[in-house]
């Protein structure tokens, strides 16, 4: 914050200079201070350690809310070079810091951090795009951070011990992590598609090629998760007691994955109809 409000003093002053402050370096100083605050690449050291220390409703506050104020502000500036580097670092160090996790915090700043790559090469496209996948990115984050926050899970090793009970919550949890990971045909693959097909027609080939590899990064550690949970077996974690899965809270989170699963085939129906 100091740093921005530094560049916008001197912003302020350069007529008063004379024109000796280079208004490019200026806005550069802006962009990284803006770059910071949302988390994005190299600027995002400080996001997966303060995401550690948060309960889930604050951490779903940082990644999401707290990321539209600076990119509101990044699709004002026109420094197209330092967004194209950092929408690359976020997305190949989004994916590549998530692979060695077991905190599900850290694993979730991980996926904040590619998710913003993703959104940051949509800004570079159209303003409209990058809504679209913000509010959809938002709602798969709301999902998964509410089914951790219901039961207290912080680390894999909970994950594993909870769910050993419920083939349900670990069907759920497995396509929601397929949601948010963008695999098709569930409703996270509609914002990647979305934003496929504008650098397809930006001839961005090199950069897609970047982010799609990033994804089946992000993809292999999200399978990696449910896989493990999948083979748990009961006689492992017989000392967990069962869950009462009749619950108001447990309810909204089934009703909001059928969402999640079924969404894209919901928003296509209503496509076709007008």
């Amino acid at each position: 914050s100091t740093v921005l409000l530094f560049s916008s003093i001197l912003l302020m002053l350069k007529n008063n200079l004379n024109n000796e402050i280079n208004e490019s370096f200026t806005s550069m100083i802006i962009m990284s201070a803006l770059l910071l605050k949302s988390g994005a690449a190299p600027f995002h050291f400080w996001f997966p350690n303060m995401m550690e220390g948060l309960t889930w409703m604050n951490a779903l506050v940082l990644m999401t809310w707290q990321k539209i104020a600076p990119l509101m502000l990044i699709s004002y500036l026109n420094i197209k070079y330092l967004l194209l580097i950092s929408v690359i670092l976020s997305v190949i160090i989004g994916a590549i810091g998530g692979l060695n996790q077991t905190s599900l915090r850290k694993l979730m700043a991980f996926s904040s951090i590619n998710h913003l790559g993703w959104m940051l090469s949509s800004l570079m496209i159209s303003e409209s795009i990058w809504l679209i996948y913000f509010f959809f990115y938002s709602f798969l984050s709301f999902v998964l951070t509410f089914m951790f926050n219901i039961f207290k899970l912080f680390h894999l090793n909970q994950l594993f011990s909870w769910f050993v009970n419920s083939k349900i919550l670990k069907f759920t949890l497995f396509m929601n992590f397929l949601s948010l990971g963008g695999l098709p045909p569930f409703l996270g693959f509609l914002p990647k598609w979305l934003v496929i097909q504008q650098l397809t027609l930006c001839n961005q080939y090199f950069l897609l090629l970047l982010m799609m590899m990033s994804t089946l990064i992000t993809l292999f550690f999200y399978l990696r998760i449910c896989y493990s949970a999948f083979m748990m077996n009961y006689f492992e974690n017989n000392w967990i007691m069962k869950m009462n899965m009749i619950s108001s809270n447990t309810n909204m989170y089934l009703i909001m994955t059928f969402f999640s699963i079924f969404g894209l085939f919901m928003i296509s129906l209503f496509y076709f109809m007008f």
